[in-house]
């Protein structure tokens, strides 16, 4: 699928990560949301993305112009029908999500693969309504797209073999790191993991054997330098199995295993302190802890 024709529909931070990061690598790429103001968003949020890869010096400015002029906004569905590969990335509402399968059912090329960004359903749940479910499945990026890499495609019961190996190229195409998932799980692979670590996070805090500090940076000096390199599976190999069976026989006892951890959570939505949106939450954000956010994402961008 070298150089398709790609489709996105859904012009959140997503939409715009994915659309940007296929008109970066060659492709034409053809963008439509319903919401006119939010279409009106597509091109400084695109340029704001470019810029970040500029200043990491990962791209030039004449890459830059390139990618957004293969940027196609489109206030119509229609001109969907020329893309081989559509990717959804609309609100997580199952019944809209069916409406737009339907009315794209009418529109693309019987050939057309049609993929969802979610991690909320199955694939066999969102292709219900689809007569050709074998051409459908999920491709779940991660934000932002120009930085982290992964891509979760998880097929349906029914989905074409061969949709998936032409989902996995076309990722690999656009600099993205695409792995399959043998059987779709609640969350998938990443999320399932992310939400454990958290999980254990707001457990220590909870305890008060350490801070909302001391947890991030016990993560970001260890862990978080070691899992860039190798993964906790490799880890526990490189360590010895005996080791890790030893240590997680007294050790896993002790993990936080239920929900109440969430009523930390909470205590903070409750008060409007929804984190660095709202200027508040674990931390109180102003610019200048932003400005340090953004300048560890520019180190991250420019490893490539």
């Amino acid at each position: 699928m070298d150089k398709a024709v790609v489709g996105v529909i859904g012009t959140g931070l997503m939409g715009v990560g994915i659309a940007t990061q296929s008109a970066l690598h060659g492709h034409r790429t053809i963008v439509h949301d319903v919401d006119a103001a939010r279409l009106a968003s597509v091109a400084p949020k695109a340029e704001a993305v470019l810029d970040e890869l500029i200043d990491a010096s990962r791209i030039d400015v004449v890459a830059k112009r390139a990618a957004l002029a293969r940027i196609e906004i489109h206030a119509t569905l229609e001109p969907i029908a020329a893309a081989q590969f559509v990717i959804e990335a609309i609100p997580e509402v199952l019944e809209l999500k069916h409406r737009l399968y339907v009315s794209l059912t009418q529109l693309l090329a019987a050939d057309a693969i049609l993929a969802s960004n979610t991690s909320g359903f199955t694939p066999d749940q969102l292709a219900a309504p689809l007569l050709a479910k074998g051409r459908f499945l999920i491709a779940h990026f991660w934000n932002p797209p120009h930085m982290i890499p992964l891509v979760e495609v998880v097929p349906g019961s029914a989905t074409d073999p061969q949709v998936t190996e032409q989902t996995v190229d076309l990722m690999s195409a656009i600099g993205m790191e695409p792995v399959v998932l043998a059987k779709a799980i609640p969350g998938f692979v990443g999320n399932r993991l992310q939400f454990a670590v958290l999980r254990e996070a707001l457990n220590i805090v909870r305890s008060g054997a350490a801070t909302p500090e001391v947890a991030d940076r016990v993560m970001k000096a260890s862990l978080g330098r070691r899992w860039g390199i190798i993964g906790p599976l490799e880890g526990a190999d490189l360590g010895g199995l005996d080791t890790f069976l030893d240590i997680a026989t007294h050790l896993m006892p002790e993990l936080a295993k239920d929900e109440d951890v969430l009523d930390l959570l909470r205590e903070q939505v409750d008060a409007g302190r929804v984190g660095a949106r709202s200027g508040a939450g674990f931390y109180d954000w102003d610019e200048v802890d932003l400005a340090r956010v953004k300048e560890g994402r520019k180190r991250i961008i420019g490893r490539g």
